[in-house]
């Protein structure tokens, strides 16, 4: 008895936690689905309070069979919108019903959805500013086929309502819009960060019979969306709300098509379910293939100039005794090792017909991720040298200099990725094309890896080399052109030493890199991108060529700039 007593003054003292799906269950009055539309927002990867995904999503799946239970009529609230209508299934003609959009710029915040869920979803970095899609903000209705202000509308076949003729003279329909906000309800695993697309505007539209048995439909209902500017690389794809997937359901395709026109989308679906359409980013065949084998012939050719870099740089070692002393050349050629090994397991990546073993493929996108890794932090190196030696250049010695940055540039990349390992976040990684069909498969990041592992390890380590890099590049790139030396008698012209200087030095801080940021503007950036990319290793060697071969003094006579990468910190082991 003491023990019930107990039990239940806990359950009174625990907080009356909404988002955990069990307070306002079976409820669906406005207060209680106004406090359950909280967790749109409340639901989020940065957001730390308990969220019930599974309960929440049931919760707005029953909300459609609520209303045709209800027959509720008209539901008109700021973050929802319903219609319930009678249907008789001895109709004469399909039926129609307006969405009635209003323009609206896209946002990561808006969306479609349903019990005939149609939304759309997007790579938010690459949105252009002007790209415009439909939000909803007045309530369905139906309408006739001669109206044609309104081109987000709803087509559900005659032969839907004929085959339910045999056991009732006419039925309920409901069809609801729904905002679910920015959070992480209805995102599911098939918009994962790998695949960096989101549901359309954060809004479902939905259609419902209630409990009523609907078989494959003969001829497929028709939800038409429209929108303008579809960015390029990006594809819009229709989906549905598959429940029977994972622990708490995902987006499927199975059953609908999609045709894309100028400014709208027509999606097809053969079955009654939550459906939603998807922007997504796209890579089809022929490109993928084109970019592949630009990148092997890049990759191969820098590999060859990264070992000779090596090689060259063995040689001066043997043949200058205080080469051997000098960090710089030490650290271009650790950049040159780290670079090489990510070439190499590039190629093993790409190089084979079907994806290895799950055990297998871990560990070669543990491999890959590793050396991408060091890659970026050798480059880091590479710029924290120059602002060593060219910026501060007074109090610079540092006892064991390159065994410090060793343990940084090989250790660092180490720890992050058996962090990373531990989640178990590598995997099967796969592009898609149009048709939502696999165009490439790697090993890489898995498919639902939480956002925040490839974000922070990947994006975010790259962003902050690459702001830091940034940053020193243009002081240094400041410094050659203001130098007295560089100035003196060339008022007039182009300093095109102080020019080569800083192209050289790029190579080494990762430009070629920086080149990525720009890919989301088109198909032609994305070559640039993996042409320029690939060959960074020839431009290193070009760098380290001219600096150290034949001889030292030659380059210190022919280029005052050049002195730049001349003073060097050196080792005290």
């Amino acid at each position: 008895m003491e023990n019930s007593r107990k039990e239940l003054k806990n359950k009174r003292e625990q907080p009356r936690n909404v988002c955990l799906g069990l307070i306002n269950e079976g409820q669906y009055d406005s207060f209680h689905l106004g406090n359950t539309a909280k967790c749109f927002s409340k639901c989020t990867q940065s957001n730390t309070e308990a969220c019930d995904l599974e309960n929440l999503q049931r919760y707005w799946l029953k909300f459609e069979d609520h209303l045709v239970e209800s027959q509720s009529g008209i539901v008109n609230m700021s973050f929802l919108k319903a219609a319930v209508q009678n249907v008789s299934t001895n109709i004469s003609e399909d039926l129609l019903f307006s969405l009635m959009p209003s323009q609206k710029l896209l946002g990561r915040n808006h969306i479609p959805r349903e019990v005939f869920v149609f939304s759309a979803s997007a790579l938010a970095v690459s949105l252009p500013a002007g790209f415009i899609l439909s939000s909803y903000s007045q309530v369905p209705r139906q309408m006739t086929e001669d109206e044609h202000d309104h081109p987000d509308r709803v087509r559900l076949p005659r032969s839907l309502f004929e085959s339910l003729q045999g056991n009732r003279s006419e039925v309920w329909l409901a069809i609801t819009i729904l905002d679910i906000g920015p959070g992480n309800l209805f995102k599911g695993a098939q918009l994962s960060p790998e695949d960096s697309s989101h549901v359309l505007n954060n809004r479902l539209v939905g259609l419902s019979l209630g409990h009523i048995p609907v078989g494959p439909l003969v001829e497929p209902l028709e939800i038409t969306f429209s929108h303008q500017h579809l960015p390029p690389n990006m594809t819009l794809s229709c989906v549905f709300w598959d429940v029977t997937k994972g622990s708490t359901g995902h987006w499927s395709s199975t059953g609908c098509s999609t045709e894309l026109r100028a400014k709208k989308t027509i999606c097809r679906c053969n079955h009654l379910t939550f459906f939603a359409l998807l922007l997504r980013p796209i890579l089809d065949q022929a490109t993928v293939q084109a970019l592949v084998r630009i990148s092997r012939a890049g990759c191969g050719t820098s590999m060859i100039f990264l070992a000779s870099t090596v090689i060259l740089y063995a040689a001066l070692r043997f043949y200058r005794r205080r080469f051997k002393s000098e960090d710089a050349p030490k650290i271009h050629v650790a950049l040159s090792i780290s670079l090489f090994l990510l070439n190499l397991a590039f190629f093993i990546n790409v190089e084979r017909d079907r994806v290895p073993l799950d055990t297998v493929c871990w560990i070669q996108g543990a491999i890959f991720h590793y050396f991408l890794l060091c890659t970026f932090t050798w480059m880091g190196l590479e710029a924290f040298h120059l602002y060593l030696v060219v910026i501060k250049v007074f109090n610079t010695y540092f006892g064991h200099y390159f065994l410090k940055l060793s343990l940084v540039g090989w250790g660092l990349p180490a720890l992050i990725v058996i962090g990373t390992g531990s989640a178990n976040s590598y995997g099967r990684y796969a592009i898609y094309d149009k048709m939502n069909g696999t165009t490439l498969q790697l090993c890489w990041f898995h498919e639902k890896t939480a956002l925040s592992a490839l974000y922070i390890t990947v994006h975010g380590y790259f962003l902050v080399t690459f702001l830091f890099s940034a940053v020193v590049l243009g002081l240094v790139a400041w410094k050659i052109f203001t130098l007295p030396s560089a100035t003196v008698g060339r008022e007039q012209g182009l300093n095109w030493k102080g020019v080569l200087t800083v192209l050289g030095l790029s190579s080494l801080v990762g430009v070629t890199w920086w080149l990525a940021i720009l890919t989301p503007l088109g198909l032609s950036t994305i070559y640039v991108f993996a042409l320029f990319n690939s060959l960074q290793g020839v431009f290193i060697f070009c760098w380290f060529a001219t600096l150290y071969f034949p001889s030292r003094g030659a380059m210190s006579s022919s280029s005052g700039t050049a002195r730049v990468d001349q003073v060097h910190t050196t080792s005290h082991e």
